[in-house]
Parts: structure tokens; sequence; C-alpha cells
């Protein structure tokens, strides 16, 4: 265990030195100006280090094994309703908790409302924000909805993405001009941290449970749907507001 976890930090060093040469390069060499606050930048990236280690530690022994437990559970239960539910309800849970989004929508209600676009009041700024975020995380729960259906069905994924982004061209036309960088901004945010471990392991158990179907094949793919169905709602979200 010890010997494993002191692997992990190595990799995620060596994860982390490009990121670090590339500043330290053009910091010295480009600006010609010497490295800030060197402390600081130092214990930030040990406890960048650190903190990636252990995430990645909690992956692979929580994250990961309770999403494809879960899948492989409801498979075998054989209730599409109650794993479409749990679709649903983890694409929506992992997904408001994002602190991307957060990120995102806290900032896309500050320039709304300096804009003009909504009241410039607290109130005003904090119901935009979480009206923006129920709307990312309602599309991404139904993408992982229609991503398992795939998954049970055996859909070609290659038909529904296509068919998703032509719906995305269709759409912006009419979306206010405010809004359709928020809208394409929330299909990146929305697959992070937190999402993309739990909707992965959720594809990849169920693909395994399922007879005839290939993990491989049809295990991944759950991702690019919850990257794609914010765009929609939330251009639609604009344009209702």
């Amino acid at each position: 265990m010890p010997n494993r976890f002191i692997r992990q930090l190595f990799t995620s060093l060596l994860d982390l030195t490009p990121i670090l040469a590339v500043v330290l390069i053009f910091q010295i060499f480009v600006i010609r100006q010497p490295v800030p606050n060197i402390l600081n930048l130092t214990v930030g990236t040990l406890l960048v280090i650190l903190g990636l280690t252990f995430f990645i530690q909690g992956l692979e022994k929580s994250l990961f094994p309770i999403g494809e437990s879960m899948a492989y559970a409801f498979a075998r239960k054989g209730s599409l309703l109650w794993l479409l539910l749990f679709a649903f309800c983890l694409g929506f849970g992992t997904t408001i908790a994002e602190p991307a989004l957060i990120a995102v929508s806290d900032e896309a209600a500050k320039i709304a409302g300096k804009g003009g676009m909504i009241a410039d009041t607290g109130q005003a700024r904090s119901n935009y924000a979480l009206g923006l975020r129920i709307t990312v995380a309602f599309s991404v729960g139904l993408a992982i909805v229609i991503g398992v259906l795939r998954i049970i069905r055996g859909w070609p994924l290659h038909y529904l993405i296509i068919g998703g982004y032509c719906g995305i061209i269709l759409i912006t036309p009419f979306a206010p001009p405010e809004i359709i960088g928020i809208a394409y901004d929330s299909g990146g945010v929305t697959t992070s941290t937190i999402t993309v471990p739990l909707v992965t392991a959720l594809g990849v158990g169920l693909a395994t449970a399922i007879k005839g179907r290939n993990p491989m094949l049809d295990g991944f793919g759950l991702i690019a749907f919850a990257s794609l169905t914010p765009m929609i709602f939330v251009m639609a979200y604009g344009m209702a507001i």
C-alpha cells in the first residue's frame, strides 16, 4: 500500500511537470522576470501533487467500484424504471455539485447583472446562477438516461451524437447572443472531477453486466451526452428568461 501511494505520488509529479516547465520557461526566458512568491509556488505545487494523488486514490478505491457495482446490481435486478431513475439522479446530483459549474454559473450571473440582462442585485444573481445550475444538471440527468438506454438497446452512438449536434446548430441562431457562449461552456464544465468518474463507472458496469454488450465498445460514450445536452438546454433557458 505505501509503495503504491509513493508510485502514484511520483506519477502525479510527472503529470504536473510539463505545466510547471511551461510557466517557468516563459517567466524566465520570455517575460524575463524572477518568479514571484517562490515559496508560495513551491508549497502550492506540493499541495496540488498531494491533492491529485489522493483524488486518484479515491477514484480507484471508492467512486469507480461503487458506480460499477450499482450498475451491475440494477442490471441484474431487471427493473428498467429503477435503473433509469438511478441514472437520472446520478447525472443530476453529480452535475449540480460540480465546482466548475458553480464557478461558471456565479460568474455568468455577475456578468448578466452588470450587462443589464437581470437585476443587478444579490438575490437576482443568486436566482440566475441557481437556475442555470439546475438547467444544466437536469440536462445531464436526461443525457445519462439516453446513454443508458443506448447501452441497453444497442443504439449506434454516432447517430445520437450527430443528431444532438444538429439540434445545437438549429437552436443556436434563435438563442440570445449573450447566452450562447455560456451554453457552449456549460457542455465542458459539466464533465469535470465529480461527474466523469461516476458516469464512466456506470457505463462500464452496465455494459459488463448486460449479456452481449462489450464494455470497451458500449461502456463509454455517456460523457459525450453529458457534454452535449447542456448546450441545448442552456440556450433554451436563455430564450425562456
